[in-house]
């Protein structure tokens, strides 16, 4: 049962990136040359949501489908390492022309080229998790 669940909501979530735009090349070009507010409303609209819902996660404890107490664990305080992390996020974004959901996607909505993107980022993770402990962090 919760597969279906969360098929259906990945399914639904698919839906609303890819009717939203989310997913289009032009769009994600338009935002890296920054000539459209397009882009930055869904993601400024993504951040506002989380905070909202993380603040009444955290103010109402409010518990899992499971009944169990869901803990957000603080993060660390870190200018370095979330502007370098970020800047190779969004290098890879701007590489591939998508970010990890919305290959997901592409790949959904038949544009098959992308799973050579999706691979590369399945191996590009399996590297990292390879070589985490030698990075610094």
């Amino acid at each position: 049962m919760r597969t279906i669940i969360y098929l259906v909501i990945g399914i639904f979530f698919g839906i609303v990136l890819f009717k939203s735009e989310a997913a289009s090349w032009f769009r994600i070009y338009e935002m890296f040359q920054f000539g459209s507010f397009h882009m930055y409303g869904i993601i400024g609209s993504a951040v506002g949501l989380g905070i909202i819902i993380v603040q009444l996660i955290k103010r109402f404890r409010v518990k899992s489908i499971y009944g169990e107490k869901i803990n957000i664990a603080p993060k660390e305080r870190s200018f370095s390492r979330y502007i370098l992390g970020g800047i190779i996020f969004g290098l890879g974004w701007a590489l591939a022309g998508a970010c990890p959901g919305p290959m997901f996607v592409l790949a959904g909505a038949g544009y098959f080229p992308i799973l050579i993107v999706i691979g590369a980022s399945i191996l590009g993770t399996f590297l990292y998790g390879l070589l985490k402990d030698k990075l610094p962090h």
